[in-house]
């Protein structure tokens, strides 16, 4: 067991799991997970433990025998549920929502069972084909033009692990595909070194860190353009102009990441603008919607995807994460490609997709959205804080007006408190609190507890402030009172000596 207790351990399996044990204990873990969901509002949202806690629990040395069921429960219960953030927890409202559903569960049961490494199709036919087939179903359900799918014969999608990972292999399929258009300009002198250093790619200065290190990964420059500061999005006047100074200065534009709902805020750089950039200078453009991507099943908030629907000549890649907001378990990353041909030549990679229904998942996000809009209303009433960025997705973003350190003071005491966990970002120099949509069955009830929350220690910093300024206030009166007096205790004293020494210097004169 994790606490080396295994001598005392009772009806200790002296052999491996069998069929028959993995039938009951595996009913005993879905019963245990659903016991966990069902009572999970009842669990602290954020544990309440110190780095290095559990290794205090566990033994040295791993146990030499296997252990009993009812004993290793008691461990993950006892030991390692202690220090478990539950992110599915309706206080939880850090990050983004992490996809988890009965069907997502189930789906990563029998995909564990077949145990498949579908790296081809010979690998496993129907693994391959699935995955086509529903990054197929994917697109259409939220709206992608047709050739980015795998019928229209020309691009096609295709899972990744995470975005990161779908920004690192566009990235290096348009550095090949950028290279060889060189190579076809320079046939007689071409010398790959000497061009992939001139190579500069762009994105924000509020995209994701991890375009910063696909550039560093492939050697590539990337430079992190400035967002407008009233919508906080890239514009494609300042892309054109950042491509004209690095032409100027000797530099080969290739690559633009433009996004879709960045991680701070939730804000989305100008697509329509930035792709038309694109197609008039000649750069690969990705769109990465990591988080927004989910929302576009929704009919109403596919305006943001003007720039994909204009040309199918405007957006080469595109990726979005159906773990954050479609309910599916991490890892799940998809991709898609204009033409797949530019990323099958630079490498090939064939993973496994589940998914979901259709109807449920747009009631899903609608419901975040609405609820956003809900704590987007009571942040306006108060007239403390101030929203940062606009909210068109679940996350809410604000801060104590015009004060960084009581903005971060705020969060600090309210996640300190347990009842609820959010996490800042930095926007423009200003400290903000992110409030995300994160449960999949959050309710109106649930942002009212959390605004309450966070209104009760605004109010208890309000009137530690407000006593502050009292005593503050008393105590210069107090200063100055006391001033006052010892100056006119001098005067007095002084009003005495110079008396009598008027009298003696009288009398000497007389």
């Amino acid at each position: 067991t994790l606490s080396g207790n295994s001598a005392k351990t009772p009806n200790r399996p002296t052999a491996a799991m069998d069929v028959e044990e993995f039938r009951k204990h595996g009913k005993d873990m879905v019963d245990y997970i659903c016991d966990y969901m069902k009572s999970l509002q009842e669990r602290q949202v954020i544990p309440d433990v110190q780095p290095g806690y559990l290794r205090l629990s566990l033994p040295a040395i791993p146990p030499e025998q296997p252990e009993a069921w009812e004993s290793i429960m008691k461990d993950v219960e006892d030991h390692v549920m202690r220090g478990v953030t539950h992110w599915q927890h309706p206080r939880f409202h850090a990050y983004f929502p992490a996809g988890n559903a009965y069907p997502s569960i189930m789906g990563g049961m029998l995909g564990d069972a077949l145990g498949i490494v579908g790296f081809s199709w010979a690998a496993s036919p129907a693994c391959a084909e699935l995955e086509m087939l529903v990054l197929d179903w994917l697109a259409k359900m939220t709206h992608m033009p047709h050739h980015f799918q795998h019928e229209s014969g020309l691009g096609g999608g295709v899972m990744q692990g995470s975005a990161s990972d779908s920004i690192l292999v566009t990235m290096l399929a348009a550095r090949r595909d950028k290279l060889n258009q060189i190579k076809r300009e320079h046939a007689n002198d071409f010398e790959e070194g000497k061009f992939l250093s001139r190579l500069v790619a762009y994105c924000s200065k509020l995209a994701h860190s991890c375009v910063e290190k696909a550039g560093m990964i492939s050697c590539i420059q990337v430079h992190q353009l400035d967002y407008h500061p009233d919508d906080l999005g890239l514009q494609g006047r300042t892309l054109q102009l950042a491509i004209e100074e690095d032409r100027r200065n000797g530099l080969i534009p290739f690559f633009v990441c433009a996004v879709l709902g960045t991680t701070a805020c939730a804000s989305c750089d100008d697509l329509e603008s930035i792709t038309q950039v694109c197609q008039r200078e000649g750069l690969w453009c990705h769109v990465d919607a990591a988080y927004a991507g989910s929302a576009f099943i929704c009919e109403e908030l596919t305006y943001f995807l003007r720039g994909v629907e204009v040309s199918r000549r405007n957006v080469d890649s595109y990726n979005f994460n159906p773990n954050k907001w479609m309910l599916i378990n991490f890892d799940c990353s998809v991709l898609w490609v204009r033409d797949k041909e530019k990323l099958t030549s630079s490498m090939i990679v064939d993973p496994v997709y589940l998914q979901h229904k259709h109807s449920s998942l747009r009631r899903y996000i609608r419901n975040h959205c609405m609820l956003a809009k809900l704590f987007e209303s009571q942040v306006k009433r108060d007239n403390r804080f101030e929203l940062v960025g606009q909210v068109h997705f679940g996350l809410v973003c604000f801060r104590w007006k015009d004060s960084n350190a009581l903005t971060q003071y705020l969060i600090r005491q309210i996640n300190d408190s347990g009842k609820l966990h959010m996490i800042p970002a930095t926007v423009k120099g200003q400290y903000i609190i992110r409030f995300a949509l994160c449960s999949e069955h959050a309710k109106e009830e649930d942002v009212f507890y959390a605004w309450n929350v966070i209104k009760t220690h605004a109010d208890e910093i309000s009137t530690t402030i407000k006593t502050l300024n009292m005593w503050t206030k008393q105590a210069f009166r107090n200063s100055i009172t006391k001033e006052v007096d010892i100056e006119q205790e001098e005067d007095v004293g002084d009003a005495g000596e110079g008396g009598d020494g008027g009298e003696e210097s009288g009398s000497a004169g007389g």
